[in-house]
């Protein structure tokens, strides 16, 4: 064989194996895009839902901050005009419309809200490990991230004749809120926190109803109800869930539930991005090195240095 003969069949290999790795590579990279998108979809849930959970905590604890930055004569102001407004409530010809009247509806929006946001307080359910704030109205931009507020039931003060009824969303991919409330038993509680003010439901009546049917949400004279609501069957939401309960005095010890935290939250994340960062800075140095290895074994295919003898021109095919 010649040596330019040998030269050919040199780069005529080396390119064949040069296409071959770069179809190699290109596998690769598409199984691990893939394997990206597939990660990401099934974590989305997760990472959605601890979002949304890190987010209504923080909320939960601004509220806190901005009711205790508050004078006391600034909160006994703001839960005397909750009261006043819900005893005018109870007179309404048609609560369950109060969109209707721009005049009610704005006085409504206006009171208990502290920060501005439309919180009025927050919800914690300790058997479920639940805590969320309390948001005016039931709009679904709410629903999708919160607890709210049902227009034309009574503020969360309590009182006599009054029916507060807050809902929340059952099920959602991005926010667990409220999904685990048919756990819920009767002789559970749930609390109310507005203002300084802490109010606590005995639970005593589980009801499923249509969605049209309000009767179990009405007022009843000498007592003091709360209603949480969400959306049954599961996946269905064709009917609702009414977990009813009557207000009984605060426990005497106190609630030692452990509900989420912004600031564990946030070093969770912090801890999580770390360990990400970690896997691919790994991931990528295994490709480099790889990498350099074929290359090395494009060179020495034993990945050993050879010495060759100089060629002759004396040989001969």
């Amino acid at each position: 064989m010649s040596k330019e003969q040998h030269t050919t069949e040199e780069r005529s290999a080396a390119t064949t194996k040069k296409k071959s790795n770069a179809v190699s590579n290109a596998i690769i990279a598409f199984f691990a895009v893939v394997l990206l998108v597939g990660v990401g979809v099934l974590a989305y849930p997760s990472v959605a839902n601890w979002w949304n959970r890190m987010h209504q905590s923080r909320a939960v604890a601004g509220y806190v901050e901005q009711v205790e930055s508050l004078e006391p004569q600034q909160r006994a102001k703001m839960l005397a005009e909750a009261k006043a407004y819900n005893e005018e409530l109870k007179t309404y010809p048609d609560r369950w419309h109060l969109e209707d009247d721009k005049a009610m509806l704005e006085r409504y929006n206006k009171t208990l809200d502290v920060t501005g946001t439309g919180i009025m307080g927050y919800v914690s359910i300790p058997a479920i490990k639940v805590r969320l704030p309390i948001y005016h109205g039931t709009d679904e931009s709410v629903l999708q991230i919160a607890i709210g507020h049902l227009t034309g039931s009574t503020l969360p003060v309590g009182g006599e004749g009054t029916h507060t009824v807050v809902s929340g969303h059952t099920g959602l991919p991005s926010a667990k809120l409220i999904t685990d409330l048919d756990q819920l038993k009767k002789g559970d509680i749930f609390q109310f926190h507005v203002l300084d003010e802490t109010l606590t439901y005995e639970v005593d009546q589980i009801s499923v109803v249509k969605p049209a049917e309000m009767d179990k949400l009405n007022f009843e004279d000498g007592k003091d109800y709360a209603t949480l609501v969400t959306c049954t069957p599961y996946g269905v939401n064709s009917h609702r869930l009414l977990v009813r309960g009557h207000r009984v005095a605060n426990p005497v010890t106190p609630d030692s539930t452990t509900y989420d935290n912004p600031t564990s939250m946030l070093w969770t994340a912090v801890a999580a991005a770390g360990l990400l960062v970690l896997i691919v800075l790994l991931l990528a140095i295994w490709l480099v090195r790889r990498h350099n290895r074929r290359k090395l074994n494009d060179i020495t295919p034993n990945g050993k240095f050879k010495h060759r003898a100089p060629y002759s021109r004396d040989h001969s095919a």
